[in-house]
This record gives structure tokens, sequence and C-alpha cells, in this order.
């Protein structure tokens, strides 16, 4: 009798252990958060009538009569060393007779590039607009009523219930961080849909005075757009493009330098633009520089940290004992620098310019390989602002680069100085859709590029 009540216990306890187990997993699972795939992308490929050469682009400077000799040879010297190649694409109000954009102008050029990128991801996903359950949308220098995420919504005819956000004023950055939020929204919810869109208005922005620190982007920015489809639904992992696996934010903005290295204003005649700081090479270089650091401590191998961390003390006490020695011949010792290829197959880098490229190829010691995807994307369409990284991720497709299983780092920064960083598993090899923005010239890339 007593063996017999003894077991019952045993029995009570265990199901009682078990149950307790049982919802302490259910509670887990209920609570941890989604895994986020990204099932595909689209970019906006604007027609080729508005392609600037830089015969054309000359021919707009000098037709407008607005600028003044010093700034048009000031202008064709950085256009010549700006990486940018023949065949971006700019505003069409500069093919038009008048050469004035208006707000007319800048909401076509967003309606343009939204509504075709929109069209061919939810196209090439097959997705039903009724499924999508967030809308982020980012563009930094243009904020029209009804909002682009309102364009959006009626244009696609999407549910009445649906989350909607507009990222404004967040620079090239933004195409990272809209992803991330979008990201973050999804993991809250499984079988979630989220459309993210990125693109610049740079018809209202096309300076027209003469001050050299705002003429710059004249030469160095171009249309663009593109849309990506994320989703948290486990359903669809084997038809996700990649998964994304570690997200990174970084806001330096409380350095003056910082904030101040990129600037919409107005200069001394009252003329509106965009002002780049002489110092945004090196507020760059540094904003990255402490980025990065945070991220390798996250990505990095432990055995790759242990290595950085022995070479980075050795190199100290050498610096330490013979630095009087350098200092009198001119030479400084480098510091080591983490070995960033042990984490990531691909690096996928916002290309802003020939110079904060060149920045990030020397900080980071990477192989020529490495950099090709950006300076390359600079080249076939410029700095396209938020959406370039998804031009970028093009161009990794159209080469045949992206092996399933492969880890791709994109990294996007820009003004605030904001940088953002995304890290990727590729869960399919590479594919040349008809619509991949590089499908027509792929084959003549990569060029030469002066450095």
């Amino acid at each position: 009798m007593e063996v017999g009540a003894f077991l019952w216990e045993d029995k009570l306890a265990v199901a009682a252990l078990a149950w307790c187990l049982t919802v302490a997993l259910v509670a887990y699972a209920a609570r941890r958060p989604k895994r986020v795939y990204l099932l595909d992308y689209a970019c906006h490929k604007p027609e080729d009538a508005t392609k600037c050469s830089y015969e054309a682009s000359e021919y707009f400077v000098l037709k407008s009569g607005r600028y003044t000799a010093d700034s048009v040879d000031f202008m064709r010297t950085i256009f010549l060393k700006s990486g940018l190649g023949n065949e971006t694409y700019v505003p069409s109000f500069l093919f038009e007779q008048d050469g004035d954009p208006r707000l007319a102008t800048a909401i076509r050029e967003a309606e343009e590039g939204l509504f075709s990128a929109a069209d061919a991801v939810l196209r090439k996903t097959r997705m039903d607009p009724e499924m999508i359950d967030v809308v982020v949308v980012t563009c930094s220098m243009l904020w029209p009523a009804p909002s682009l995420s309102s364009m959006i919504v009626n244009h696609c005819k999407l549910r009445p219930d649906v989350k909607t956000f507009n990222l404004s004023g967040m620079g090239c950055s933004a195409g990272g961080l809209a992803m991330d939020l979008a990201a973050r929204i999804l993991r809250q919810k499984s079988g979630g849909y989220a459309l993210v869109l990125a693109t610049e208005s740079t018809s209202l922005n096309w300076y027209f005075g003469n001050n050299r620190s705002m003429l710059v982007t004249n030469c160095i920015f171009r249309v663009g757009a593109a849309a990506a489809l994320l989703t948290s639904d486990p359903a669809r992992r084997r038809s996700a493009m990649m998964e994304l696996v570690h997200a990174l934010r970084t806001h330096h903005g409380a350095s003056d330098p910082s904030f101040q290295s990129a600037l919409q204003r107005e200069d001394e005649m009252g003329t509106g633009g965009v002002e780049l700081s002489k110092d945004l090479v090196c507020v760059a270089g540094a904003a990255l520089r402490e980025h990065i650091r945070s991220l390798a401590l996250r990505m990095l191998p432990i055995s790759e940290l242990l290595q950085y961390a022995c070479a980075a003390a050795r190199s100290a006490a050498l610096r330490a004992v013979a630095t009087r020695g350098a200092a009198a011949q001119g030479k400084v010792a480098q510091p080591p620098v983490p070995d960033f290829t042990q984490a990531f197959e691909h690096m996928c880098f916002h290309p802003g310019g020939k110079a904060v490229i060149n920045k990030l190829w020397r900080l980071m010691r990477l192989p020529d390989e490495m950099v090709e995807p950006a300076r390359m994307t600079l080249h076939r369409f410029g700095n396209t602002s938020s959406s370039s990284i998804f031009y970028e991720l093009g161009y990794f497709e159209a080469k045949g680069k992206l092996k399933r299983g492969d880890r791709l780092w994109m990294l996007a920064f820009g003004t605030g100085f904001k940088v953002s960083s995304l890290v990727w598993v590729a869960l399919r090899d590479s594919r040349v859709d008809p619509d991949n923005p590089w499908a027509d010239c792929a084959h003549i890339y990569p060029v030469e590029v002066p450095l």
C-alpha cells in the first residue's frame, strides 16, 4: 500500500514537472523573436532618355545659365573624378524646355520609382497586396501630403489596417534603417509581411547656386528607387532569398562635426541645397571605425578576435617603443585590422562616393574584389542614396556571386552621421531576373575606374 502510494505521488510529480516544462517551452516559443526573410527585391530602372553622360551633364549646366565659370570648371573636375560613368540617371526636368524643378516634378519622380519597384517585387513574389501588414517608405528630401506611404497604399490597394511608416531626413543610411525597422516589427508577429521602399528626391534638391560645398551633390547623386518584401512566415523560407541574422545601428550625431557633415540649407543668395562638409570623409571614417569595431565583437569568430587582440597589444607595445624614431622619419606604424573575410563572404557597402569607398577599402585593408560591387554600382547608377544598396545587391546576383550559405554584410551610412549594418545568410544561389538592373550590362563589368 505504501509502495503504491509512493509510486502514485511520483507519477504526479513527473506529470507536474512535464506540465511545467511544456508551459515554459510554449511561453519561450511564443516570446522568441521570429526569423525574418527577404523574399525578393526590385530596383527601378529609369527610362534611357534620362541617362546623363558627361557631355549631357555639361550641356545642362551651361544651358541653365545659373553658374559662374568657376562653378562650371569645379563641377567638371568633380564629375570627372567622381567615379560615375556615362549612364547614370538624372531627374526628367533637366530634359524639359524650362529646366525648372517643381513639386509636380518631384511627385512624378517619386511615383515613377516607387510604383514600378513596388509592382515588380509584388509580381516576382506573387504576393497578394492584401496580405501586406507593414509599409515602410524612406525618402529624406520629399515630404508630400498625402504621404509617400499613402501613395503606396492607394496605388497597391492595401488593407485599411495596414501599418505605415515614413522615414525622412535619414540620408543614405535609410535603406538599411528601413529594413531593420520592418524586421523588428515582423519579429513580433509570425506570418507577417512588410513592404519596404527606398528612394530619394533629386528634383527639388538640384542645386542652382555657386557654393562649392553644395555643388558636389549635383555631380554624384542620381535617380533611383527600390522595394523589398520581408516576411516572418516560416513557411516562406524555402522560397526566400536571404535570412536576416543580425542588425546593428549606430548614431554619431552627438558629435558636432558628425551632425554638420551633411546639411540641407540655403546658401548666401537664398538658394537651397545640401552642403557636404570638407570633413565628411574624416567624419565618415571615424564613425565607420567605431561602428565596425562594435560589429566585430558580435560577428567575428573567437579565434579571429583573439588573434586581433594579441596583434593589437603587440602593435601598441612596439609603437610605444619606436614612436620617436618613426616620427622623426615621418613613418607611423599602422594598427592591426581584423580580417572580416573570416565573418563574411561578401560585403555590400553603400556606394556613397569614390572617396568614402576608398576610405573603407583602406581602413579595413580589403582585397579589391570586396569593394568591386560598390565601385561598379557608383559607376553605373551613381549615388542613389537610400536605394543604393539594392542596386549593389543586384550586381552580386548578376555576377553570380551569392551562393547558398554565404554571409553578406550590408553596410549603409549617411547624414547625422548614422551607420547601419545588416547581416544576411543566403538561402539560395544567385539568379538573374529579367528586371535585374544589371541584366543588360553585367557582361561589361567590372570596368577600370581610377582610384
